[in-house]
């Protein structure tokens, strides 16, 4: 039996996603994903590694950029296969790959004008990745599938997608290869998610595997407790409002905003926080909101309650979303104490930036930060401290109270990738550790030796291994 693994991208970073399973004459694509790292992103002009319409099929774990960012690219360039993927992995996909066609065309027309300028080139040219009509040129090719639905991709090879927790529609694939009477199961973790996380389920465990490609994302640190989050948000609303300021929330069109807004419906339930205008101001994650009011079968229990009891968050009191500019630019007109969700969740882009402008400068009011600030965004110089920063050309005083809610990742840390590895029965044939930053993945792969006896690989970008 020959089953060859290539490591294509999230290989010791964590972009770029992509895994190709070949095995019985089939060629399989495990996610085609977006780089986004500054110093990778040449790679996505890049010719791929295979041949497009040499790939039979592809399987896409979840609609974050960096599994999925590339399919238009790939169809555009000779795939003619199948996407596989959850139902709402499809609808969410879709949102995010129109978006991202746009903001690929805005930002090649961009950087044309600015280099031209300067009198410069780039690094690479100066035409988008894809145009939308091939983003939904892509979306023809998806062909969603139910949780614990096996697949039949032909010459006895198999696929059945699984809960991983991460986002809503998110999974783990676990492959199968049958041949002269043998089996070999091939997991992908994609990224997996924490237990007891609002909203969704936790992510499925194994009993058994031959080989695992687990993600490293946290596999070099334990996230702090979850359990003051409801108690944080409560305190900065509270104070918040006795000042009689707003509450403003970079965050994530994806999973973070649906979270926060979890939060408050819970406190807004306990009485806990007064009630208040709450505004969701991104059309990206307006739409995602609305696929997860068309997706309540795949919510944990807890979430199913508060929908059967007309308590979902969805629906909280006081929730508005804001679509067009005008009614975004209507808020700052509002008074008493509001919330604005709003995006970039690192404030690198959309509307956050307007919010900001009307808001940072103000001692009254708070800025919330529940996610984690890259080096270089706006967001990192805010939360380090600065007491200035440029905002739409613009230097801005920072007087208003900066707070980071801590807890709200949708990756497992260290601790409980490994606690998910060991639900396995017996020793796996190899671990492969992916989607880590170098630091983090070469700390969790010794890690995972050390805990458990295994074989584990840190494979680079590129690596081919031959299974047994």
């Amino acid at each position: 039996m020959r089953i060859k693994l290539s490591f294509l991208g999230a290989a010791q970073n964590v972009t770029g996603s992509r895994h190709l399973l070949q095995a019985n004459g089939a060629s399989i694509l495990v996610d085609c994903g977006l780089y986004q790292e500054r110093h990778f992103r040449t790679r996505n002009w890049d010719p791929f590694p295979v041949p497009p319409g040499n790939i039979d099929t592809v399987l896409l774990t979840h609609a974050h950029l960096d599994h999925c960012g590339l399919l238009p690219k790939l169809v555009k360039e000779g795939f003619k296969g199948k996407i596989y993927c959850t139902a709402a992995t499809a609808d969410i996909a879709r949102i995010i790959l129109l978006d991202s066609a746009k903001i690929q065309g805005e930002d090649a027309r961009f950087k044309r004008k600015r280099h031209q300028k300067q009198g410069r080139t780039g690094p690479y040219p100066y035409v988008p990745l894809y145009s939308t009509e091939d983003a939904q040129a892509s979306l023809a090719s998806f062909s969603p599938v139910e949780y614990r639905q096996s697949v039949q991709l032909g010459n006895g090879v198999e696929a059945t997608f699984y809960d991983a927790g991460h986002v809503l529609g998110s999974s783990i694939i676990r492959t199968k290869v049958r041949r002269n009477g043998q089996q070999r199961i091939i997991l992908f973790s994609g990224d997996i998610g924490r237990p007891d996380r609002p909203i969704v389920r936790d992510p499925t465990v194994f009993e058994k595997a031959d080989y695992v490609l687990i993600e490293s994302t946290y596999g070099d640190r334990a996230h702090d407790d979850t359990k003051d989050i409801e108690k944080l948000i409560a305190e900065v609303i509270n104070s918040t409002a006795k000042a009689g300021g707003n509450i403003i929330v970079p965050s994530f069109a994806l999973e973070r905003s649906q979270e926060v807004l979890y939060y408050i419906n819970e406190l807004l339930q306990a009485g806990a926080i007064p009630p208040m205008k709450v505004f969701l101001d991104s059309p990206m994650a307006s739409r995602i909101t609305t696929v997860f009011k068309h997706h309540p079968e795949l919510f944990d229990k807890d979430m199913k309650k508060l929908v059967k009891m007309h308590k979902s968050p969805f629906s909280l009191p006081g929730l508005e979303l804001a679509g067009t500019a005008n009614e975004s630019k209507a808020i700052n007109n509002m008074r008493g104490t509001i919330m604005v969700i709003a995006g970039s969740g690192m404030c690198t882009g959309g509307r956050i930036k307007h919010h900001l402008v009307n808001n940072i400068s103000r001692p009254e009011n708070t800025i919330m930060f529940v996610g984690y600030q890259a080096v270089g965004t706006l967001g990192r110089s805010i939360v380090d401290g600065a007491d200035q920063v440029r905002i739409l050309g613009e230097k801005r005083r920072i007087r208003a109270r900066i707070v980071r809610v801590n807890g709200f990742s949708a990756h497992a840390d260290r601790d409980e990738l490994l606690k998910w590895l060991q639900e396995l029965q017996s020793p796996p044939r190899r671990v492969f550790v992916v989607h880590g930053e170098p630091d983090s993945a070469k700390s969790f792969g010794p890690h995972v030796r050390q805990q458990t006896g295994w074989k584990v690989t840190v494979p680079a970008y590129q690596d081919e291994v031959v299974l047994d």
